[in-house]
């Protein structure tokens, strides 16, 4: 029973990933937060910005290509979500913006940020299909096995890649060496003969 506890434990730790941070955004200028994220992962967040008098706060999130996934402006409170296509690092940036003259002040940014099953609103999912709290959780656990499954074949998918980008590297590097050694060999016997050759011009030796 122990085992069994101590095995989902790490599979809720390895699966399910929540993310609250608080920080101060000093005016004028901007803060984002970079993740790595897996292929078709939902992500879903909570963001809080306290209101000052003459300043604003923009959001914009964006993966490495620098596509839009979701942006906001003049924002105060809300929520974004967004699922990811392809295994990439994902930008979320809050801009402090200022009118010149305006002394500003720094604005207080809270964000909580969800991803995979926790992301899911199974709240609104149960009202749709009329589920029973049991099958609620049985669903959770549904798509918490789909999700453990999907990280391990991405992990066993990079792991590969890797492996071959190491043996593909040192295929080169063995090329590589093997190309130099005869270089040299060739240059030395090269020098050898020249001189061997300068030397007899010279008659310096038979």
């Amino acid at each position: 029973m122990r085992a069994h506890c101590l095995s989902l434990g790490l599979v809720v730790l390895y699966s399910v990933c929540v993310q609250s941070i608080m920080w101060h955004l000093e005016p004028n200028t901007r803060k984002c937060l970079r993740e790595e994220l897996g292929q078709n992962v939902l992500i879903a967040g909570d963001y809080e910005v306290s209101e000052l008098e003459g300043q604003r706060v923009d959001y914009q999130i964006t993966d490495s290509k620098n596509h839009i996934l979701a942006r906001g402006e003049n924002i105060n409170k809300g929520k974004f979500t967004f699922v990811t296509e392809t295994y990439d690092t994902v930008e979320i940036c809050f801009i402090s913006m200022v009118p010149s003259g305006h002394q500003g002040r720094p604005h207080e940014v809270s964000l909580l940020a969800k991803q995979g099953v926790e992301a899911k609103n199974y709240e609104g999912m149960a009202e749709a299909a009329k589920l029973k709290p049991l099958e609620i959780e049985l669903k959770k656990l549904e798509d918490l096995s789909s999700a453990v499954v999907e990280d391990f074949v991405q992990m066993r998918k990079r792991e590969e890649e890797m492996r071959d980008t190491n043996e593909s590297t040192n295929n080169r590097v063995l090329y590589f060496s093997i190309f130099s050694m005869i270089c040299l060999l060739s240059l030395a016997t090269w020098q050898v003969l020249y001189l061997r050759n300068f030397f007899k011009t010279k008659k310096l030796i038979e």
